[in-house]
């Protein structure tokens, strides 16, 4: 469990300790773990600004996450201890920015990173423009954030099947569909036993393009492009619709 500080009601930090569980082999974090940190700082933050999950549903409106970008300056290790940062940055188009820092326990920034979401009528199952919102984000002008934001992946060619995942009732979160995190936790499994072990600088990159529902299976496909890069895209059956774009981005 973290430690919550408010700094303002703009931005939010919690502490959070690196778990022997939460690192691999070369004891460092495994990156679906960072993703998970920042998936529950967002939870609390957006509750504390009146835009929570039941402040949403009560206008037919919901959060969807579309993309989320990560870079690692330097890996954290088994029980370091983190400060993560999160705050909104207004709106890109009909995307609604978020962002988030790691700290080491010096104050020196770890990690950066970034993400859209887009605000969904629930009946209607579409966007919503930013005006439908009842509530003002602030808008934290000025504050420094991950460089290009949260990246949009064009669909690529020269892909070959990985593996194949079915969606189990621990995938599935509140919404019914498979939760973001675990896309992230699927992508690690696709990947080369040591594409990162030891690596310590490396960026992720996620585009959410489908919901995966209870029972569907994913077909996850690979392109390594460089030693240094591997795109992904994960496909439902029966339909083949894309689930999800990734890349992953080591900086040798």
């Amino acid at each position: 469990m973290g430690r919550l500080v408010i700094i303002s009601m703009d931005i939010l930090e919690k502490k959070y300790i690196v778990a022997v569980g939460d690192a691999g082999v070369d004891r460092n974090i495994k990156p679906a773990v960072l993703f998970d940190f920042f998936q529950s700082l967002t939870t609390e933050h957006g509750e504390d600004l009146g835009l929570g999950l039941d402040a949403m549903l009560k206008n037919g409106q919901g959060w969807v996450l579309s993309r989320f970008s990560l870079l690692i300056e330097r890996r954290p290790r088994v029980v370091e201890t983190l400060t993560i940062r999160t705050w909104p940055q207004g709106f890109d188009s009909l995307s609604y920015m978020r962002n988030y820092d790691v700290l080491d326990e010096h104050g020196e920034i770890l990690a950066r990173a970034s993400s859209a979401w887009i605000i969904l009528d629930i009946e209607q199952r579409r966007p919503l423009r930013p005006s439908a919102l009842t509530i003002p984000i602030p808008a934290n002008e000025g504050r420094v954030f991950l460089e290009g934001g949260a990246r949009s992946l064009e669909k690529r060619d020269g892909f070959v099947k990985t593996m194949e995942r079915a969606a189990y009732y621990s995938d599935i979160d509140f919404n019914g569909h498979v939760n973001n995190v675990r896309y992230i936790q699927w992508v690690q499994d696709a990947l080369p036993k040591d594409f990162l072990k030891d690596t310590a600088k490396f960026r992720i990159d996620i585009n959410y393009t489908g919901e995966v529902l209870l029972g569907d299976t994913v077909e996850i496909f690979s392109a390594q492009e460089t030693p240094l890069m591997i795109a992904m895209e994960g496909r439902r059956l029966p339909d083949n619709r894309t689930a999800f774009r990734a890349e992953i981005k080591i900086d040798g």
